[in-house]
């Protein structure tokens, strides 16, 4: 049964499921009532940081121009431009076991493309939510979903992977950027 998480719990994940490895890490929303003549286009991503909460470089970034980590260790499943479906509307595959060393903790993100020229924000989406499966067994390990907190942010750190004395743990961030996708860029050293 998975762990169902509020913001700023953490919790293990490979410590109570001994041999966990291949990660599927799910990110969907809907978008309320808006009429503004735009999808909403939301992109997820992955950032991949050092000790000092930093990309080591902009490979370290993998999002939908960049679908794969060198190391094999992250892969981004696709851009999906209207979050029309059901389930997840974006998905990002995590080997634990290919993480370089020199990577202490993975951000996942969700950003609204062209949000200031399609004024979007986040105010405008709901049912926002972040789960991990194990991929082996589609088993849902946990999910956090965000709630309503947000209002005129364009982007959102949802929530993090990290090493932490030998196993994997999760953190349940949900914390609001302006900006979108350049102001997460730069917050993590990415050169934009």
């Amino acid at each position: 049964m998975a762990v169902s998480l509020s913001k700023g719990q953490k919790v293990d994940l490979t410590k109570n499921n001994p041999g966990l490895s291949k990660l599927l890490v799910g990110l969907g929303w809907d978008t309320n009532k808006y009429d503004g003549g735009y999808d909403f286009d939301l992109d997820a991503a992955a950032f991949l940081l050092g000790p000092n909460g930093k990309v080591t470089n902009d490979g370290d970034f993998v999002f939908y121009n960049n679908l794969n980590h060198a190391s094999g260790s992250v892969e981004h499943m696709g851009d999906n431009r209207t979050g029309a479906g059901e389930g997840d509307d974006e998905q990002i595959r995590i080997d634990l076991s290919k993480v370089p060393d020199t990577i202490s903790k993975i951000d996942f993100t969700v950003t609204i493309y062209e949000a200031d020229e399609r004024r979007q924000n986040f105010g405008q989406v709901s049912n926002a939510y972040i789960h991990i499966l194990d991929e082996t067994n589609n088993l849902e390990l946990i999910r956090y979903d965000l709630g309503e907190d947000f209002s005129v942010e364009t982007a959102v750190v949802v929530g993090e992977i990290y090493r932490n004395a030998g196993e994997w743990k999760f953190n349940a961030i949900g914390s609001g950027f302006k900006g979108g996708l350049r102001a997460l860029g730069l917050n993590y050293g990415v050169n934009v």
